[in-house]
């Protein structure tokens, strides 16, 4: 069993929601950006994937995962596909997604990053 697959199952993980006490608001940008996505074998292996990542923080619900990183996430599609052991193609990812933030490029048919921080974003725009 792998350390994120025993991480997800034993109930203790990394949690990117709080309570609303302990919130603080600030009027500074984040740069940060992330994925929401139901809860699938397809969404699981590019959570369990995308979690041994450094700066990648994955959130398990009951019906959804959330990907959040900082600065910007890539998703290599052919290395979703090695790890999940079939083929990945950026529509499927697409479609396991169910909302996203930050910037969404879909660099090629292989790399789809998400960016947080817009100034990166400019040179695809």
């Amino acid at each position: 069993m792998s350390t994120e697959t025993a991480k997800r199952d034993s109930g203790h993980h990394d949690n990117i929601f709080k309570s609303m006490k302990d919130i603080t608001f600030e009027q500074t940008i984040s740069h940060q950006c992330g994925v929401t996505m139901s809860d699938s074998v397809e969404a699981r292996a590019i959570a369990e994937f995308m979690g041994s990542k450094e700066g990648v923080t994955v959130t398990y619900q009951p019906a959804l995962i959330r990907i959040d990183g900082d600065g910007k996430l890539i998703f290599k599609m052919d290395e979703i596909s090695d790890f999940l052991g079939r083929e990945m193609t950026a529509e499927i990812f697409e479609v396991n997604t169910s909302t996203h933030y930050g910037r969404m490029v879909r660099v090629d048919d292989n790399t789809v990053i998400l960016f947080g921080n817009m100034d990166e974003v400019m040179e695809f725009i």
